[in-house]
């Protein structure tokens, strides 16, 4: 069981920057590789980040330089550091977290968090 909480969230001008945060609970074989995800209304769910124990990333290309990954496993806690925000960017932002020691070419995550919501207005 996995505990996937994240914070940071909201309304944002566009080119701003905001940085998302997740922090995480449980089995710690169960959150090898963790991710960020995110839904906007009317669209499939996409990934957009994801890094492993050790440090390897993966991005979207659509965010690829704009947004940056990381972790500190002491903390238990994975951020999420977006610049140069867009209007497309607007979306529920979701932590997301595997056992798997690669990170999935998707979304097929085993463990969700609520979700968080950002938003990036003119």
């Amino acid at each position: 069981q996995v505990h996937l909480v994240e914070s940071g969230g909201g309304v944002v001008q566009t080119g701003g920057s905001l940085r998302l945060s997740c922090t995480v609970s449980g089995r710690t074989e169960a959150w090898n590789t963790m991710g960020w995800v995110r839904r906007a209304p009317g669209k499939e769910r996409e990934f957009v980040a994801a890094i492993t124990w050790g440090g390897m990333v993966s991005y979207a290309l659509v965010v690829k330089d704009r947004f940056v990954v990381s972790r500190d496993n002491a903390k238990n806690t994975m951020y999420l550091q977006m610049n140069s925000l867009k209007p497309e960017d607007t979306a529920l932002y979701y932590c997301v977290a595997t056992g798997r020691t690669i990170i999935p070419e998707g979304d097929d995550y085993e463990s969700w968090g609520q979700g968080i919501q950002v938003t990036v207005s003119s």
